[in-house]
């Protein structure tokens, strides 16, 4: 079989105001939360639950999202910069020299913990339910928001993947380089798809939706073992390996399909 490889060198920016530049990564985050506000808009119709309590929802799930990827990003792969630069981490701008950069660097793992925290008072505060039946149904839009967020950093020649030693692949010329990589962006995307489809499935076609922590455990499940595979194509973010010859990513993604496993197969108590 004769591969083509890619030449991939998109523009990264989709207008400029000035200095300040929209880029597409930001785009796909938009549709991202756009979406999945669609997608909660008509769950919770089916739940008989008021649409009132959606834009609550929204706020908790932007600010955890962007607060924890962020910090999830400095804590697990450049803590050093967290220490010396505190307030680039939170605000999107370098001071030396000042300029407007976005939130560049997000760990789709400390953005997890954001959106479980915020969850909790989120249930506490306005939905007054468990925090797994909010789990159980935001998993759905947020399967295939991720799937958004990796053609973003597609867009943006970043998380890019091991040479493939072949004409299969995208020769990232952003980076100025004339060998191909495996689009491991794309092959996260696809999973994240699949966990998708898998999910609205189970939710509209089946009762599991009734047994409170089954999405939310068949999400981390799904969602976490295409990062864990894909890693396996992927060039670490950080140059370490442990335990088993695996990088960080997997290292964090393994707890995280074992809560997962737990929360399908537990017994509920009545």
């Amino acid at each position: 079989m004769i591969y083509q490889s890619i030449d991939w060198n998109p523009n990264i920016e989709l207008f400029k105001i000035g200095s300040f530049a929209v880029r597409y990564y930001s785009l796909m985050f938009v549709i991202a939360f756009i979406l999945g506000i669609q997608i909660m808009k008509r769950i919770f119709k089916n739940e008989n639950i008021s649409l009132d309590k959606l834009d609550p929802l929204f706020l908790y799930i932007v600010i955890a999202t962007i607060i924890g990827a962020r910090l999830g990003h400095f804590l697990f792969y450049d803590f050093q910069f967290l220490i010396e630069h505190p307030l680039e981490v939170f605000l999107p701008i370098k001071f030396n020299p000042f300029r407007i950069t976005g939130y560049q660097g997000l760990a789709s793992h400390g953005a997890i913990i954001g959106v479980f925290l915020a969850m909790y008072f989120y249930s506490k505060k306005v939905i007054h339910k468990p925090i797994l039946f909010i789990l159980d149904r935001i998993a759905i839009p947020a399967a295939i928001g991720a799937a958004f967020v990796r053609i973003g950093n597609l867009v943006n020649s970043e998380i890019i993947g091991k040479a493939t030693n072949s004409d299969y692949g995208f020769i990232f010329k952003q980076l100025g380089e004339d060998f191909p990589r495996h689009p491991t962006q794309l092959y996260e995307a696809f999973g994240y798809l699949v966990t998708f489809i898998v999910l609205w499935f189970v939710y509209w076609k089946t009762n599991k939706k009734d047994k409170l922590g089954y999405l939310f455990g068949l999400f981390m499940v799904m969602l976490w073992s295409v990062r864990l595979i894909v890693e396996f194509f992927k060039e670490a973010q950080v140059d370490n390996r442990a335990a088993w010859d695996l990088n960080t990513g997997q290292l964090l993604s393994i707890p995280l399909i074992l809560i997962g496993f737990y929360f399908m197969f537990r017994k509920n108590k009545k």
